[in-house]
């Protein structure tokens, strides 16, 4: 049973194939890293032009990449957000008319449900219920997954999201953008205790907040950075990954559940993925991280979820419109 996804929740325009909602047959992704990278951030408008010119070509090279085309296709999932509003409004526009024209069942998702999801595209999958924390770019949230459709939010980020805060701060070091993987390489030969930069733990609750860690690096750069840029790094990093641990223990112990997914794209964060195993290891249990492949934006995640909503009959009509805000 193949499911053909479509994403353009942001930047990265993807389509992918999946088979039983678990089985990657293809899965391509078309970056638009260099038309941004000179900006220091993503421009949207910038951004949906470039959807439009590579939506085509990229759901045409997902079928034939999986030497299938649309007959063998029984439904086809797109993200209708949270996102991007010029972005998601190109994708949901392509898989409606293709929907249309060749009587092809439509399914909405959520862009955070694929994410929760994306574990379940590697052999090793979690049993329900488990925890799952999405920590990317644009969210920054904890979740308890009961099933499929069985979501409840246990804490959100109260300002800025983990991914946003790199980005910030990597562009207030000049190290470009995007400021994740730069300032994850740059860390692994740092000193992550040559600066004791804050962490907001809100211990009242499982919310997150990360504006005031970076206020304290500009306000650490106003006097003159005075350790080297790795170590920096580090520290910064450091005290991003304390928090997102710290949470993820908080809800184990509130809710019993010792089964805990990562997720989004700072889900590839080496530093997050090497304190994720120490866990595991120290305090049976069970961690699932996808492939990093999978942690950032990509429509295998879609069409995974996609495929629980066909089988339960869950069909979007063509009057589907993306929503930027689509809480889960």
């Amino acid at each position: 049973m193949l499911i053909l996804g479509i994403d353009t929740s942001c930047d990265d325009t993807s389509a992918a194939v999946v088979g039983d909602g678990s089985r990657i047959i293809s899965n391509i992704v078309s970056s638009q890293e260099f038309i941004h990278k000179k900006y220091g951030g993503i421009v949207p408008e910038l951004a949906s032009r470039r959807h439009i010119e590579m939506i085509w070509p990229v759901v045409d090279e997902a079928l034939k990449s999986a030497q299938t085309g649309l007959d063998g296709i029984v439904a086809v999932a797109v993200c209708h957000g949270p996102g991007l509003i010029g972005s998601l409004l190109v994708g949901c526009s392509f898989a409606k008319a293709l929907c249309f024209s060749r009587d092809i069942p439509l399914v909405a998702v959520n862009h955070l449900e694929g994410h929760v999801f994306s574990c379940f595209l590697e052999e090793r999958r979690p049993q329900f219920p488990f925890l799952s924390l999405i920590v990317s770019g644009g969210h920054t949230s904890l979740y308890r997954v009961e099933g499929f459709g069985g979501y409840r939010e246990l804490g959100r980020t109260r300002d800025d999201a983990a991914g946003e805060a790199y980005d910030k701060v990597s562009k207030l070091l000049g190290l470009g953008y995007p400021g994740g993987p730069v300032i994850d390489k740059l860390a692994q030969d740092g000193d992550p205790g040559a600066v004791d930069f804050p962490r907001a733990y809100l211990p009242e609750s499982l919310d997150f907040s990360f504006s005031g860690l970076k206020t304290a690096v500009v306000n650490y750069m106003r006097h003159g950075r005075q350790v080297p840029l790795n170590d920096f790094c580090a520290s910064f990093q450091q005290a991003v990954v304390d928090v997102l641990v710290r949470k993820t223990e908080w809800a184990i112990r509130q809710t019993g559940i010792r089964t805990v997914t990562l997720a989004g794209g700072v889900a590839a964060n080496s530093g997050l993925r090497e304190r994720f195993r120490s866990m595991a290891e120290k305090g049976n249990v069970e961690i699932f991280a996808p492939s990093v492949r999978l942690c950032t934006d990509n429509a295998a995640m879609i069409a995974a979820a996609g495929y629980h909503r066909y089988l339960s009959r869950d069909f979007a009509g063509l009057d589907l419109n993306p929503a930027a805000y689509l809480p889960l």
